[in-house]
């Protein structure tokens, strides 16, 4: 089955001609329908109820995404090659209107078997128009995904929402006056509502295109990107560093498979556990799942270690590339949320809930430090704390401490009873320029996990026993980390200051513009002495006039300017532009590189990613 599903202010069509024998009756005048989702539909040959079920399954869960309440089913078989005949085609059509019906959606249908004038305005949000291909499940046919169990149980869960402070106050969510706190407000928000999906195109996808970082690629399924040089190269720094923080915190990295046989007797109950939409794939008379994280391998492996107490806390560390997500594409946008992502995750194997909360004390220390060292403080990301009922009023001072280590306002939600396999998880969420907010740094509190996999370690009486399992990722998915960047960029921008990455990200940190030709070998020379002294300068070769080789480099984000002339090359001294300064400073090269390297101290180096000449460059887009 192929839907072409369109977001519209209207759609009016009109009956003209029957086509077959087995066209509805209709009345041939014009029917409009308003602010609907239009679903044009093929129905192909071998599909099947379960296809129709599927497919109302994901266009409910598109219609929620984008607050649409009302569709219209309009057959057309322009868009596949393998048609059902008439008589299937219309049973389906039926069973669909039915399965939309039954979950709450206002559903009309346009009359099968007619060839029809129609006009339809769309949308202009960019989840405005999607494609949605489905197939039937069968041997040798491939799945479109499984949902867990806890995915439609998160969505039965009744919780309450506060505001804790760092005082240790508690205060309901409709008490609390958020003056001074707008970011907070709107994080409490986006939150409680659950509207995921954006109604425009966030401003960081032009900038992810325009930056040459990354983009979508066609010819792949939604949510995995690709990345061109300049990307790649700030996504592996980014890699590098989050990973050096955690081995310095006193993690252990390892390597685990990408993928796990959905008939693991310790993998279908977890999978039921954890809110997450999973890929799908046979081999042989197996079916497996792409990991949604890396869980499944370090906990297999922690069960084959020999761990004595007097290891505990055991750190275990693995830097997925990839994870994987079957998310609604609805919510699919950018690098906010993606279906393949790069996830630090590190996991902490505790003697005791003592232990483990002491641990997750640590933990939140190293997000704030990976985040600051990124480019992101505590003013541009909110903590949201949740955690039971339960484990609050054993746990107060515990609770209380977190948000007192974060120190500012955090929005809480307390549930009345526990469903996921953790009694208390926070995240560090950034609200972006669309006031939509996703998690970056997380960890959380597991009480179910060591006993499902069995995993022990032997205590001071020589017993077995479990431990209490942290889950933690130090920056969240490394895609989630550039959107922040980006998007708090534009924000910067929007202040009338200048958007820029962090110094250590920018692929090049000098670009060097001859005044002309001559002046090009003389350039070169000064590129090669900067790149000795450890500093990536590039230089702009081209037959362009110095101003506009000035106003790209601008565009790029480039923080330092040197403009190479016969003055440069004689006295050694650079005029320096300095673009977040706004003002032109004079020094010499080692002092330039000297400036460079106190700012980019700490943090991974890596030599220029890209050709050293503009001439020789490519553009990506």
């Amino acid at each position: 089955m192929k839907i072409l599903q369109l977001h519209s202010d209207y759609i009016e069509y009109l009956p003209v001609q029957r086509e077959n024998p087995e066209a509805e009756e209709a009345e041939s005048k014009p029917v409009r329908h308003e602010d609907v989702v239009v679903l044009f539909v093929s129905v192909e040959r071998e599909d099947d109820e379960d296809v129709v079920e599927r497919a109302a399954e994901e266009i409910k869960g598109n219609l929620d995404s984008v607050g649409a309440k009302k569709a219209l089913i309009y057959p057309y078989s322009h868009i596949s090659n393998d048609l059902a005949g008439p008589r299937k085609a219309l049973e389906l059509l039926r069973k669909l209107e039915s399965c939309l019906g039954e979950k709450g959606i206002q559903t009309h249908r346009a009359p099968f078997g007619w060839n029809k004038s129609f006009t339809i305005s769309i949308k202009g949000h960019p989840m405005a128009e999607r494609l949605i291909v489905l197939t039937p499940r069968g041997e040798g046919r491939p799945s479109e995904g499984k949902v867990s169990v806890a995915v439609e149980s998160e969505k039965k869960l009744r919780s309450s929402w506060y505001i804790a402070s760092p005082d240790g106050k508690l205060v309901p969510i409709e008490e609390f006056n958020f003056k001074g706190y707008e970011n907070l407000r709107k994080f409490a928000k986006y939150e409680m509502e659950k509207v995921r999906a954006a109604k425009e195109e966030p401003p960081h996808i032009a900038l992810m295109k325009r930056l040459e970082i990354s983009d979508y690629e066609p010819a792949s399924d939604v949510g995995n990107l690709r990345w061109a040089a300049k990307g790649r190269f700030i996504k592996s720094l980014l890699e590098r560093y989050v990973t050096e923080k955690t081995l310095e915190y006193g993690a252990m990295e390892i390597e685990t498979p990408i993928m796990y046989d959905f008939g693991h007797p310790c993998l279908a109950d977890y999978l039921n556990r954890f809110p997450a939409r999973q890929y799908v794939l046979r081999s042989e008379d197996r079916e497996f799942f792409l990991r949604f994280s890396a869980c499944f391998g370090q906990f297999l492996m922690a069960r084959d270690m020999n761990i004595s107490y007097k290891h505990l806390p055991v750190r275990i560390y693995e830097l997925t590339r990839y994870s994987f997500r079957r998310e609604l594409s609805g919510e699919v946008v950018g690098l906010r949320r993606l279906r393949a992502f790069t996830m630090p995750d590190v996991h902490a194997f505790c003697r005791d809930l003592g232990q483990a909360k002491e641990e997750m004390k640590k933990r939140m220390k190293l997000s704030i430090e990976v985040l600051e060292g990124m480019g992101l403080d505590k003013d541009d990301y909110e903590l949201g704390i949740r955690f039971t009922k339960e484990f609050y009023e054993s746990n107060r001072d515990f609770v209380q401490s977190l948000v007192k280590e974060f120190g500012k306002p955090a929005l809480a939600e307390i549930w009345n009873e526990r469903f996921f396999y953790f009694v208390l998880k926070w995240e560090f969420n950034f609200v972006d320029n669309l006031d939509k907010a996703s998690a970056l740094s997380t960890d959380q509190i597991d009480v179910e996990n060591a006993q499902r996999y069995g995993i022990t370690f032997t205590d001071m009486d020589g017993e077995r026993r479990n431990p209490i399992i942290l889950h933690c990722s130090p920056s969240g998915a490394i895609e989630r980390v550039i959107w922040a960047l980006l998007e708090k960029a534009h924000k910067v921008e929007k202040s009338g200051r200048k958007p820029s990455l962090p110094l250590w990200l920018s692929p090049t940190h000098v670009r060097i513009i001859p005044v002309s030709d001559k002046h090009i070998e003389g350039s070169k020379h000064l590129m090669h002495e900067m790149e000795e002294l450890g500093i990536r300068a590039d230089l702009d070769d081209r037959t362009e006039s110095v101003e506009k080789k000035v106003r790209q480099a601008e565009r790029e984000w480039i923080n330092y300017i040197v403009v190479f002339g016969h003055r440069e090359s004689e006295t050694g001294i650079l005029a320096v532009r300095d673009r977040m300064e706004g003002k032109i400073v004079e020094m010499k090269v080692q002092e330039l590189a000297s400036a460079i390297k106190a700012k980019i101290q700490g943090k991974p180096y890596a030599k220029l990613p890209l050709p050293k000449l503009l001439s020789e460059r490519p553009a990506f887009s």
